[in-house]
C-alpha cells in the first residue's frame, strides 16, 4: 500500500480571490456546529477515505490539540443554512481536513475554501501551505494542482 502525498502551495506568489458558488457564504466556526461539522466528516469521508471517529472522542481531542485554532476552521454555508463545506486546518499551515457535502459537489466549494485557508496562512506569515491525499483521489488531487499546489519531496 503506498502512502499519502504530501503536497505543497507556495504563499510567496500571488493568490486569487475565492470565487463562491451562488448561494454558498463563508461563515465562522463556532462550537454549537461541531456536530454538524463532525457529521459532514463523517459522511463526506467514504470507505478507504479517511476515518473519523465518534463525536464523543473527536470533538474533545480536536479542542485540545496544541495545533486546533478555531479561526482555522474555514466553513462554506449555503442558503439554508446547512453546512455545505468544512476545511480544517491546523497552526503549522497544514491543512488537516477538506470535506464538502456530496449534494454540494463540483461546484467550486472545496476551491473557495481552500483559497480562504491559503489567504488566512499568507496573512499569518506562512511561506507554503501543506497537505497529505492519497495517491488514489484523483478528484482531489487534481483540485490542489489546480489551486498551485505540488508535490513537497523534500517536506517530513
Amino acid at each position: 500500500m503506498t502512502g499519502p502525498l504530501r503536497l505543497r502551495r507556495d504563499l510567496s506568489r500571488p493568490l486569487p480571490s475565492p470565487d463562491w458558488p451562488g448561494g454558498i457564504s463563508l461563515a465562522p466556526f463556532t462550537d454549537g456546529i461541531a456536530p454538524a461539522l463532525h457529521a459532514l466528516m463523517a459522511e463526506g469521508y467514504g470507505p478507504g477515505e479517511g476515518d473519523v471517529s465518534g463525536f464523543e472522542d473527536w470533538w474533545p481531542a480536536l479542542r485540545r490539540d496544541s495545533e486546533f485554532d478555531p479561526q482555522l476552521v474555514f466553513t462554506a454555508r449555503a442558503g439554508d443554512g446547512s453546512i455545505a463545506g468544512v476545511c480544517q486546518c491546523w497552526t503549522s499551515a497544514f491543512v488537516k481536513d477538506l470535506v464538502v457535502a456530496p449534494t454540494h459537489r463540483r461546484r467550486g466549494i472545496g476551491a473557495a475554501l481552500m483559497l480562504t485557508a491559503f489567504a488566512a496562512f499568507q496573512a499569518r506569515g506562512a511561506r507554503h501551505v501543506d497537505l497529505k491525499v492519497m495517491p488514489g483521489n484523483a478528484r482531489a488531487i487534481a483540485l490542489y494542482q489546480r489551486l498551485g499546489m505540488t508535490e513537497a519531496r523534500d517536506a517530513q
